[in-house]
Protein backbone atom coordinates (compact mmCIF):
# COMPACT_ATOMS: atom_id res chain seq x y z
CA UNK A 1 0.00 0.00 0.00
CA UNK A 2 1.49 3.35 -1.06
CA UNK A 3 2.12 5.79 1.77
CA UNK A 4 0.55 9.24 1.49
CA UNK A 5 2.55 12.08 3.06
CA UNK A 6 1.03 15.54 3.14
CA UNK A 7 2.92 18.35 1.40
CA UNK A 8 1.62 21.86 2.10
CA UNK A 9 1.06 24.47 -0.60
CA UNK A 10 4.12 26.53 0.39
CA UNK A 11 6.40 23.45 0.34
CA UNK A 12 8.21 21.57 -2.40
CA UNK A 13 9.65 18.07 -2.70
CA UNK A 14 13.25 17.74 -3.89
CA UNK A 15 15.32 14.68 -4.78
CA UNK A 16 18.62 14.47 -2.87
CA UNK A 17 20.37 12.23 -5.44
CA UNK A 18 20.90 9.39 -2.98
CA UNK A 19 18.93 6.14 -2.97
CA UNK A 20 16.03 7.91 -4.62
CA UNK A 21 15.30 9.73 -1.35
CA UNK A 22 13.32 12.95 -1.28
CA UNK A 23 13.07 15.87 1.12
CA UNK A 24 10.30 18.35 1.84
CA UNK A 25 11.39 22.00 1.97
CA UNK A 26 9.72 25.36 2.43
CA UNK A 27 11.56 28.05 0.40
CA UNK A 28 9.78 30.76 2.39
CA UNK A 29 11.36 29.50 5.60
CA UNK A 30 14.63 27.64 5.02
CA UNK A 31 16.21 25.23 2.52
CA UNK A 32 19.38 23.25 3.04
CA UNK A 33 22.55 24.37 1.29
CA UNK A 34 25.87 22.93 0.20
CA UNK A 35 27.22 23.19 3.76
CA UNK A 36 24.87 20.42 4.94
CA UNK A 37 25.89 18.20 2.02
CA UNK A 38 29.60 18.77 2.74
CA UNK A 39 29.15 17.98 6.43
CA UNK A 40 27.25 14.75 5.72
CA UNK A 41 30.12 13.67 3.45
CA UNK A 42 32.88 14.71 5.89
CA UNK A 43 31.39 12.82 8.85
CA UNK A 44 32.51 9.22 9.28
CA UNK A 45 30.19 6.64 10.80
CA UNK A 46 30.76 3.00 11.70
CA UNK A 47 28.22 0.22 11.65
CA UNK A 48 25.81 0.36 14.61
CA UNK A 49 26.91 3.87 15.65
CA UNK A 50 24.25 6.04 17.23
CA UNK A 51 24.23 9.46 15.57
CA UNK A 52 22.61 12.72 16.70
CA UNK A 53 22.32 15.87 14.58
CA UNK A 54 22.00 19.16 16.49
CA UNK A 55 19.90 21.81 14.74
CA UNK A 56 18.70 19.38 12.11
CA UNK A 57 16.40 21.82 10.27
CA UNK A 58 14.96 20.00 7.24
CA UNK A 59 16.53 16.75 8.44
CA UNK A 60 18.86 16.63 5.45
CA UNK A 61 22.00 15.54 7.32
CA UNK A 62 20.53 12.40 8.97
CA UNK A 63 18.81 11.44 5.71
CA UNK A 64 21.97 11.88 3.64
CA UNK A 65 24.07 10.00 6.18
CA UNK A 66 21.60 7.13 6.38
CA UNK A 67 21.58 6.92 2.59
CA UNK A 68 25.35 6.57 2.65
CA UNK A 69 25.93 4.35 5.69
CA UNK A 70 22.54 2.73 6.37
CA UNK A 71 23.22 2.68 10.09
CA UNK A 72 20.35 1.81 12.37
CA UNK A 73 19.99 4.86 14.60
CA UNK A 74 19.86 8.57 13.75
CA UNK A 75 18.24 11.34 15.77
CA UNK A 76 17.76 14.91 14.59
CA UNK A 77 16.86 17.62 17.10
CA UNK A 78 15.74 21.19 16.48
CA UNK A 79 14.24 23.96 18.59
CA UNK A 80 11.81 24.91 15.81
CA UNK A 81 8.74 22.71 16.12
CA UNK A 82 7.49 23.41 12.60
CA UNK A 83 10.85 22.35 11.12
CA UNK A 84 10.79 19.12 13.14
CA UNK A 85 7.27 18.38 11.91
CA UNK A 86 8.31 18.94 8.30
CA UNK A 87 11.49 16.88 8.72
CA UNK A 88 9.42 14.05 10.22
CA UNK A 89 7.26 14.01 7.11
CA UNK A 90 10.41 13.70 4.97
CA UNK A 91 11.49 10.73 7.09
CA UNK A 92 8.07 9.15 6.61
CA UNK A 93 8.08 9.88 2.86
CA UNK A 94 11.31 7.85 2.56
CA UNK A 95 10.05 5.03 4.84
CA UNK A 96 12.86 5.66 7.31
CA UNK A 97 10.84 5.83 10.54
CA UNK A 98 12.65 2.77 11.92
CA UNK A 99 16.02 4.42 11.43
CA UNK A 100 15.64 8.19 11.82
CA UNK A 101 13.76 10.07 14.54
CA UNK A 102 13.14 13.82 14.61
CA UNK A 103 12.65 15.49 18.00
CA UNK A 104 11.56 18.97 19.03
CA UNK A 105 14.23 19.87 21.58
CA UNK A 106 16.36 22.73 22.86
CA UNK A 107 20.06 21.79 22.77
CA UNK A 108 20.44 23.38 26.21
CA UNK A 109 17.95 20.81 27.57
CA UNK A 110 19.84 17.76 26.31
CA UNK A 111 21.13 16.69 29.74
CA UNK A 112 17.51 16.33 30.89
CA UNK A 113 16.63 14.14 27.90
CA UNK A 114 19.68 11.89 27.43
CA UNK A 115 22.26 10.24 29.63
CA UNK A 116 25.88 11.24 29.22
CA UNK A 117 27.67 9.15 26.59
CA UNK A 118 24.51 8.15 24.71
CA UNK A 119 25.90 8.67 21.20
CA UNK A 120 28.92 7.68 19.11
CA UNK A 121 28.72 10.60 16.68
CA UNK A 122 27.28 14.11 16.86
CA UNK A 123 26.95 16.36 13.82
CA UNK A 124 26.01 20.03 13.65
CA UNK A 125 25.61 22.69 10.99
CA UNK A 126 25.01 25.49 13.49
CA UNK A 127 24.08 29.15 13.15
CA UNK A 128 27.17 30.94 11.86
CA UNK A 129 26.54 34.49 13.09
CA UNK A 130 27.00 35.73 16.66
CA UNK A 131 23.75 37.06 18.06
CA UNK A 132 22.23 39.50 15.60
CA UNK A 133 25.56 40.44 14.03
CA UNK A 134 25.57 40.96 10.29
CA UNK A 135 22.57 41.09 8.02
CA UNK A 136 19.46 39.91 9.84
CA UNK A 137 16.67 38.41 7.76
CA UNK A 138 13.16 39.38 8.80
CA UNK A 139 12.01 35.75 8.69
CA UNK A 140 12.26 34.41 12.25
CA UNK A 141 13.03 30.85 11.17
CA UNK A 142 15.91 32.01 8.99
CA UNK A 143 17.19 34.21 11.82
CA UNK A 144 17.23 31.22 14.19
CA UNK A 145 18.98 29.08 11.59
CA UNK A 146 21.66 31.66 10.77
CA UNK A 147 22.20 33.60 14.01
CA UNK A 148 23.07 32.49 17.55
CA UNK A 149 19.74 33.61 18.96
CA UNK A 150 18.46 30.38 20.53
CA UNK A 151 21.83 28.75 21.19
CA UNK A 152 25.51 29.64 21.10
CA UNK A 153 28.51 27.82 19.67
CA UNK A 154 29.45 26.92 23.24
CA UNK A 155 25.99 25.44 23.88
CA UNK A 156 26.48 23.11 20.92
CA UNK A 157 30.02 22.00 21.73
CA UNK A 158 29.37 21.63 25.46
CA UNK A 159 26.29 19.47 24.91
CA UNK A 160 27.94 17.47 22.12
CA UNK A 161 30.72 16.59 24.58
CA UNK A 162 28.09 15.50 27.11
CA UNK A 163 26.30 13.33 24.56
CA UNK A 164 29.39 11.58 23.20
CA UNK A 165 30.92 8.37 24.47
CA UNK A 166 34.66 8.30 25.14
CA UNK A 167 36.37 8.50 21.74
CA UNK A 168 33.08 9.66 20.23
CA UNK A 169 33.27 12.20 17.41
CA UNK A 170 31.82 15.64 16.79
CA UNK A 171 31.62 16.82 13.17
CA UNK A 172 30.86 20.47 12.46
CA UNK A 173 30.88 22.94 9.58
CA UNK A 174 31.30 26.63 10.30
CA UNK A 175 32.92 29.84 9.11
CA UNK A 176 36.74 30.18 9.19
CA UNK A 177 36.46 33.41 11.19
CA UNK A 178 35.10 31.33 14.11
CA UNK A 179 37.86 28.73 13.94
CA UNK A 180 39.74 30.01 16.99
CA UNK A 181 36.50 29.93 19.01
CA UNK A 182 35.74 26.40 17.80
CA UNK A 183 39.16 25.01 18.70
CA UNK A 184 39.19 26.79 22.06
CA UNK A 185 35.72 25.45 22.99
CA UNK A 186 36.48 21.94 21.76
CA UNK A 187 39.54 21.76 23.98
CA UNK A 188 37.64 23.32 26.88
CA UNK A 189 35.17 20.42 26.75
CA UNK A 190 37.78 17.74 26.00
CA UNK A 191 36.95 17.30 22.32
CA UNK A 192 40.36 17.31 20.69
CA UNK A 193 40.41 18.73 17.13
CA UNK A 194 41.75 15.91 14.95
CA UNK A 195 40.84 16.67 11.32
CA UNK A 196 40.07 19.85 9.42
CA UNK A 197 39.35 20.92 5.84
CA UNK A 198 38.95 24.39 4.37
CA UNK A 199 36.28 24.98 1.70
CA UNK A 200 37.04 27.59 -0.97
CA UNK A 201 34.56 28.95 -3.54
CA UNK A 202 37.28 28.54 -6.22
CA UNK A 203 41.03 28.68 -6.61
CA UNK A 204 42.48 32.04 -5.61
CA UNK A 205 39.56 32.83 -3.27
CA UNK A 206 39.71 32.77 0.53
CA UNK A 207 37.91 29.90 2.29
CA UNK A 208 34.29 30.54 3.27
CA UNK A 209 33.66 27.36 5.28
CA UNK A 210 35.65 24.98 7.46
CA UNK A 211 34.89 21.35 8.31
CA UNK A 212 36.26 20.06 11.60
CA UNK A 213 36.26 16.80 13.54
CA UNK A 214 36.79 16.58 17.30
CA UNK A 215 37.28 13.35 19.24
CA UNK A 216 36.43 13.06 22.93
CA UNK A 217 39.52 12.51 25.09
CA UNK A 218 41.82 12.07 22.08
CA UNK A 219 45.52 12.99 22.10
CA UNK A 220 46.60 16.31 20.54
CA UNK A 221 47.50 16.36 16.83
CA UNK A 222 45.42 17.54 13.92
CA UNK A 223 45.38 16.52 10.25
CA UNK A 224 44.66 19.35 7.82
CA UNK A 225 43.22 17.83 4.66
CA UNK A 226 43.77 19.34 1.19
CA UNK A 227 41.53 22.31 0.45
CA UNK A 228 38.23 21.61 -1.30
CA UNK A 229 37.17 23.92 -4.14
CA UNK A 230 33.48 24.25 -4.98
CA UNK A 231 33.61 25.85 -8.46
CA UNK A 232 35.89 25.73 -11.48
CA UNK A 233 36.95 28.96 -13.16
CA UNK A 234 34.00 28.69 -15.57
CA UNK A 235 31.52 28.53 -12.69
CA UNK A 236 30.78 24.78 -12.98
CA UNK A 237 31.09 22.47 -9.98
CA UNK A 238 34.45 20.76 -9.52
CA UNK A 239 34.67 16.98 -9.90
CA UNK A 240 35.06 16.67 -6.13
CA UNK A 241 31.77 18.46 -5.52
CA UNK A 242 29.95 16.36 -8.12
CA UNK A 243 31.26 13.26 -6.35
CA UNK A 244 30.11 14.52 -2.94
CA UNK A 245 26.63 15.33 -4.21
CA UNK A 246 26.38 11.82 -5.56
CA UNK A 247 26.19 10.87 -9.20
CA UNK A 248 24.68 7.46 -8.59
CA UNK A 249 21.53 6.54 -10.43
CA UNK A 250 18.35 6.82 -8.45
CA UNK A 251 16.69 3.62 -7.35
Amino acid sequence: MKKIVKVHGNERVDFIQRKGYKIIQNPEVFCFGIDAVLLADFAKVKKKDRVLDIGTGTGIIPILMYARYENESYVGIDIQEDMVEMASRSVSMNNLENHIEMKHMDVKDISNKYESGSFDVVTSNPPYMKGKAGLVNENESKMISRHEIKCSLEDIIKNAAYLLKDRGKLYMIHRPNRLVDIIYLMRKYRLEPKRMQMIHPKEGKSPTMVLIEGIKYANPEIIVEPALYVYNKDGSYTDEIYQIYGSEEED
